[in-house]
């Protein structure tokens, strides 16, 4: 059995989470741990600011020229050692977007590639958006140890989150993994915090880490690179450094407790009307108090 700690994590597309993943990643890396990084979404693009920009083969596009594939094939190397694989996804508009992970999960469980590589993280970035099929599967099979969601104050990505602890609800008594809590993204808002803050009591969960949006993940992706990489002296830097020390050091995870459709919807709701109260100046003290 592989020592590895492994981690899924998930985000509504275009929420930051590959960002995330890739700065957590590699900072991992810089604190001396052996790290692989596990892209699971069929765009094929989790490891690009780990390897200067570029692409990788993925795993199904390699099953499709070969009947057999040696799991080193489609490792690569990527910024301070941090091991790359892109599980991929079928052609455009054929087949399931999550069968690329169940392929290469199976791929790498039978050829025992985390115990020969002595790794010591498995990071696994999964989209958020849909938590069903393939995309389950770190859930659903107990592969990640803990699961950590990437969410902003965004009503879409908190209910992208809400669906996610539906998932991990539904098979907590099943040995399904378990979550480690939210990684809140884009937080530049004292309001953000706020909502973010009130959704994780709601949810019976909790906030692992504060990310702000920052020009300097902007200037450094342009580059192909992490901001771990290419401005490892940087506010933003320091901050991805606090996020991997406190998943290095999380071991507690638990099931959470999502809100209902309705029980989301009224939330939302009511932080709608306190925010615009807030705009116009027309505070009133019962929609603060009512939150």
């Amino acid at each position: 059995m592989s020592k590895a700690k492994q981690i899924a994590i998930y985000g509504k597309g275009g929420i930051g989470k590959s960002t995330t993943t890739s700065n957590l990643s590699a900072a991992l890396s810089k604190l001396g741990y052996k790290v692989m990084q596990f892209g699971c979404d069929p765009k094929s693009d989790s490891t690009n600011t780990l390897r200067g920009g570029t692409y990788i083969p993925t795993i199904l596009d390699t099953l499709r020229e070969k009947s057999a594939v040696n799991a080193h094939e489609v490792i690569f190397s990527g910024f301070n050692g941090v091991y790359c694989v892109e599980a991929g996804g079928p052609s455009p508009g054929v087949g399931c977007a999550g069968r690329g992970i169940i392929t290469a999960v199976e791929l790498f469980k039978q050829q025992r590639i985390f115990e020969e590589l002595n790794l010591d993280f498995v990071i696994y970035d999964v989209l958020g958006d849909v938590v069903c099929g393939g995309f389950a599967v770190p859930i659903r099979e107990g592969i990640a140890q803990h699961v950590f969601t990437v969410s902003s104050a965004d009503f879409m990505a908190v209910y992208a989150a809400n669906n996610l602890f539906r998932g991990i609800q539904k098979y907590s008594n099943s040995g399904g993994a378990l979550l480690g809590g939210v990684i809140a993204n884009s937080i530049n808002q004292p309001y953000a915090k706020e909502i973010i803050d009130d959704f994780v009591v709601q949810t019976q969960t909790r906030v692992v880490e504060y990310i702000p949006r920052s020009v300097t993940v902007t200037q450094c992706e342009l580059q192909g690179k992490t901001t771990i990489e290419a401005a490892p002296d940087s506010t933003q830097a320091r901050v991805y450094l606090s996020l991997a020390q406190k998943i290095a050091a999380h071991t507690d995870s638990r099931t959470p407790n999502p809100l209902g459709i309705q029980a989301l919807r009224d939330w939302a709701a009511k932080w709608g009307k306190y925010l615009l109260s807030l705009e116009t100046g027309e505070v009133r003290p019962e929609l603060a108090t009512n939150l």
